[in-house]
């Protein structure tokens, strides 16, 4: 019985990767996000000082307050920045940058 358990949850992880490994959009954002961490204890376009967003001001939000106090793991806004991004590299046909550093902060 408990090895049964054991089994079906390593096939829902398996079965997890393997979507994940399907789609090189989500691959290329978690790479990303696990780059930025590397390098930034928070979210690299959070001002300190005033608590906003810039990926929010430069798309011209009215209410552009950090919900989430500079986190960026899991922030639906960079991850959404990074979809953007991920799009605008395909369409141009640019490689995809490696690392965080490498993208470019043009909006």
């Amino acid at each position: 019985m408990v090895g049964d358990d054991v089994r079906e949850s390593a096939g829902t992880t398996s079965t997890h990767l393997e979507h994940v490994k399907e789609d090189p959009k989500k691959r290329w954002i978690e790479r990303m996000i696990k780059s930025a961490k590397k390098y930034h204890k928070i979210c690299p376009y959070y001002d300190k000082k005033t608590a906003n967003c810039f990926i929010k001001q430069l798309k011209n939000v009215k209410i552009s307050k950090c919900d989430r106090d500079g986190k960026f793991d899991g922030c639906a806004v960079f991850v959404g920045y990074l979809e953007e991004r991920y799009e605008w590299y395909v369409s141009t046909g640019v490689l995809l940058p490696v690392d965080f550093r490498d993208i470019t902060s043009i909006f």
